[in-house]
């Protein structure tokens, strides 16, 4: 693809809503991409997913310097996604084999669809409940039953990513303070580094596939790159919370353009599943504080429970 200012200017803008808050990437760009440049369902998603990944090594990167990011997380975050992200990569290729293009993009669009209503709705419920309800900590011990909480949340949402390009940053921010109560630095911080390492995997298994176009991604890249550095200055400067209003609506009002494309049995279901897999994710640890067995109230456990 030659030079395109508008692409360079809509990688700039959603380069600063990564750096201020992690999220939006590939839930705005990806249906950018095709509903208002025409780029097929495939190509945008794994396109959206390598651009993404450099982008969010940048930020990653100012996070680290900043002393923003839970390693230990990270980690085990990514030693689910990055199998399960490779995965979702792999059926697509398989679906298209065995499905064709035309077939295919109708199956991406509502699941794209489905997965965009899902995260829209998840944003707003952050933004207008989630961070109200819950008291967030810095820092807290890794016990196991956090390390098996991270690699199912890495799976499941590494999954949707490798299929969609979705959520890396939303979906696990919003499981990041649910499950783990961390500050909003904290959360950005992780959840970008975390980002960077499963968009990597994903987007070289889509390369693999030739689902990138690297016009397009450069495009992407020189507007994306300067904005997430500024982003990721301006985090501490602005009300995020009005930004994820912002974003959740946009994220619905995306779902729905994109829905119309697809298949109109699959994206229901589609959102329907992701919802439902979120909420388990985000009750079990309530579930294994209430059933697991009693123990004495030691200080380390009353610092390291979820």
């Amino acid at each position: 693809m030659e030079f395109s200012i508008a692409i360079v200017l809509f990688g700039f803008g959603i380069g600063i809503l990564v750096g201020m808050t992690g999220m939006g990437g590939g839930a705005l760009m990806t249906p950018l991409l095709i509903l208002i440049f025409g780029v097929s369902p495939t190509t945008a998603i794994g396109t959206d997913i390598l651009y993404a990944a450099v982008t969010k090594t940048v930020g990653g990167w100012r996070h680290l310097k900043m002393k923003t990011v839970n390693l230990g997380l990270v980690f085990w975050l990514a030693a689910g996604s990055v199998p399960a992200a490779v995965f979702g990569v792999q059926l697509v290729a398989l679906l298209q084999k065995r499905l064709g293009e035309d077939t295919l993009d109708s199956l991406v669009y509502a699941v794209l669809g489905g997965t965009l209503l899902m995260v829209g709705v998840i944003t707003l419920a952050r933004a207008l409940i989630l961070a109200r309800t819950i008291q967030e900590r810095e820092e807290f011990k890794l016990e196991l039953r956090h390390k098996v909480a991270a690699v199912i949340i890495g799976a499941t949402t590494g999954f949707v990513i490798g299929v969609t390009s979705a959520g890396s940053g939303t979906v696990v921010a919003v499981l990041l303070i649910a499950v783990y109560r961390l500050t909003p630095k904290r959360v950005v911080g992780t959840d970008v580094v975390h980002a960077a390492i499963v968009l990597w995997a994903a987007g070289i298994a889509h390369f693999g596939h030739g689902n990138v176009d690297l016009g397009l991604v450069a495009n992407i890249l020189l507007g994306s790159v300067p904005g997430v550095v500024i982003g990721a200055a301006l985090m501490n400067r602005v009300n995020q919370d009005h930004i994820r209003i912002a974003l959740g609506l946009v994220l619905i009002l995306s779902g729905i353009l994109t829905v119309q494309k697809g298949d109109p049995v699959v994206w229901p279901i589609a959102a329907a599943v992701a919802g439902l897999g979120f909420a388990l994710i985000l009750l079990a640890p309530h579930w294994y504080n209430r059933y697991r067995p009693a123990r004495g109230p030691t200080g380390s456990d009353r610092e390291a429970s979820a």
